[in-house]
């Protein structure tokens, strides 16, 4: 089996080349080989490498840039991945594309199933969106994993950002009135493998995420406790925090019907943490 995989330099995309290995040759090319941020080149890049299943972890996702620059954010997001849709229904390869709980507004207040209507509140969303639509439009055969609060002791993400200002600043502020569950990109790169590794790979849209809820405040401060930092951590709302893109104040996801699937359950976020922060970066 010949496996495409793109974003290997990411959270997800990097432990996606460790876990895939198994099932056959990874080949993760490097931007200046396959630019998603050209979609134009796409197709002949995935066409020299003649793939079975195209996995594609990367993605455009400073979601505050994204409002500043939204033909960038597209062009990663949506229009290359239509472009990987049409490449992989040529080929008759599987297409494995990540999405996110930012397609949802965030007005419910109990878990998102797929059904759920979309409604993205910011421009990232939006071209999430897209992407997905994009995919499922093409025809090809297809696997969208919608994650949400994705984190890993490496890249850009939540949890190094606290660790990082914990050693600068005297005290945290941190908004405490949006909801979600966060996830380890570990955990998204073994449910992918789970997914592909059986008699007939799984197909469609799936939720996967970890168990549980929180908010930033909490997951903050949980972060700091297991680390042994002690340091002020104060709660606010979102009108205390203003950022450029709006974020849904809900976006947990449910993931029981990729469980019922595969047979396989991520468990509590709060269970995960402790073994991403004692060992994440083996």
């Amino acid at each position: 089996m010949r496996i495409l995989l793109t974003g290997h330099t990411g959270q997800v995309g990097w432990e996606l080349q460790r876990s895939l290995a198994p099932l056959g040759a990874v080949i993760a090319p490097e931007r200046a080989a396959l630019d998603l941020s050209r979609p134009d080149g796409v197709a002949a890049a995935v066409s020299s490498i003649h793939p079975d299943v195209i996995v594609n972890a990367a993605a455009y996702t400073a979601v505050d840039r994204a409002e500043q620059d939204p033909a960038a954010c597209f062009a990663v997001n949506a229009e290359s991945v239509a472009a990987l849709a049409q490449q992989a229904s040529g080929l008759g390869a599987l297409l494995i594309h990540y999405s996110t709980d930012y397609v949802f507004d965030g007005a419910q207040r109990t878990p998102y199933l797929e059904t759920d209507p979309t409604a993205p509140i910011n421009t990232y969303g939006r071209s999430k969106l897209a992407g997905e639509q994009e995919i499922i439009r093409s025809g090809c055969r297809h696997l969208i994993l919608r994650t949400s609060w994705v984190y890993a002791m490496r890249g850009s993400n939540f949890v190094l950002t606290i660790l990082k200002l914990a050693r600068e600043r005297p005290q945290l502020r941190i908004v405490n009135d949006q909801v979600g569950a966060p996830t380890w990109a570990r955990d998204v790169a073994a449910a992918t493998l789970a997914a592909v590794d059986r008699s007939t790979p799984l197909e469609g849209l799936y939720h996967v995420a970890a168990g549980g809820e929180t908010t930033w405040f909490e997951f903050a401060r949980r972060i700091l406790t297991l680390s042994g930092i002690t340091i002020p951590v104060v709660p606010i709302p979102t009108s205390g925090y203003p950022t450029p893109a709006a974020r849904p104040a809900y976006s947990v996801l449910d993931s029981g019907r990729f469980e019922q699937a595969t047979g396989f359950r991520i468990g509590p976020w709060e269970d995960r943490l402790p073994q991403c922060l004692a060992g994440g970066r083996d």
